[in-house]
């Protein structure tokens, strides 16, 4: 059945440039939401709109979480269901692209040293595709932002929860950091607090356009950019470089009449993306497509054919880190070790 959103992306068809590109997709979510689905038959008709999508990422979205049990533990139950599709997709019965090769879970951070069960647990519900935790820290004073409920004010800078992050970097896992740009001087200070740990930046670091941020396009690219430069200066700091379909960035694409063309998009984003890849380098920067949370602005080979005209001048290795290289470097991706 066809929906009202997938009418509307309709309305911008485009075929993918360069199909030939490996993408390995480093950040996407599934779930199965009343009246929402987003499964392994959905990102299937999305990544096979001509881009040559190879791997995925799976990144946490409180989708599926046990019912019973102790509290922490819930989270258990969303590394269980994709660690299902994941196998699903690794029967090759689904085509090419091999969904979930990596997953990014959820653990409550704030539990301090006791997250250590939670952490094994994960590992244990997917020995071979499980590779970090997400804890969600975007929070904002503005009542128009969206409050997470494992968000608070200050998070990245309490005692107990780094004591929390300290047991991710013993189990050598990554650490996706999703947060607003306020934040972003926060994230610093944790990072130089453990530089050996891998941190991975959501979505080029939580650039905003609504509530107390909009019109106000200049000054908020401006802050976050000494912010994001300043991170730059950590190499165990990696920028994912998407996100921007979101409603918060305030681009205001999902209320047109019509969505973006690529060619639309790449020159809205194009200072982000470039300032990312200027300042942190090609080895430390992935593009990301954020679906299906994106999806309510423009369609997958719409943001994938945006990446790729931001990047046509760029040389044939710089853009294999870009689209593959890097995302599957950090996340330890190979396919002969997750069949």
């Amino acid at each position: 059945m066809t929906t009202e959103r997938e009418r509307w992306l309709a309305m911008t068809l485009e075929d993918a440039l360069e199909p030939d590109l490996p993408i390995c997709d480093p950040h996407h979510h599934l779930w199965a939401r009343p009246n929402d689905r987003y499964l392994l038959e959905e990102i299937l008709k999305d990544t096979g709109g001509g881009h040559h999508i190879v791997q995925t990422v799976f990144v946490q979205c409180g989708s599926m979480y046990r019912t019973k049990g102790p509290e922490e533990m819930r989270p258990i139950g969303e590394t269980e269901f994709v660690q299902g599709i994941a196998a699903q997709s690794a029967s090759g019965q689904y085509g090419a692209t091999e969904i979930a090769t990596g997953i990014v879970g959820f653990a409550d951070l704030r539990l301090g040293a006791a997250v250590t069960p939670v952490l094994e647990a994960h590992r244990a519900a997917s020995k071979d595709r499980f590779r970090g935790v997400r804890h969600i820290s975007a929070w904002d004073a503005s009542p128009v932002m969206r409050r997470h409920d494992v968000a608070s004010k200050g998070l990245l800078l309490d005692s107990t929860f780094r004591k929390g992050f300290a047991r991710l970097q013993e189990f050598g896992m990554s650490f996706d950091a999703w947060l607003y740009f306020p934040q972003l001087d926060e994230l610093a200070d944790l990072v130089k607090a453990f530089p050996d740990m891998r941190i991975i930046i959501n979505h080029v670091g939580g650039p905003l356009g609504i509530g107390p941020y909009a019109g106000r396009h200049e000054e908020v690219f401006q802050t976050w950019k000494r912010s994001m430069a300043r991170l730059a200066g950590y190499p165990n700091v990696v920028v994912k470089v998407g996100g921007f379909g979101m409603p918060a960035c305030g681009f205001g694409w999902h209320e047109r009449a019509k969505p973006p063309t690529s060619a639309e998009l790449a020159k809205a984003i194009a200072p982000y993306c470039l300032f990312c890849i200027e300042t942190f380098g090609v080895e430390r920067c992935m593009f990301e497509s954020n679906f299906p949370v994106d999806k309510v602005s423009y369609s997958y080979t719409v943001v994938w054919n945006a990446f790729k005209r931001i990047t046509k001048e760029f040389s044939l290795k710089e853009r294999a880190a870009l689209f593959q290289g890097t995302a599957a470097r950090i996340y330890r991706l190979d396919t002969d070790d997750v069949r």
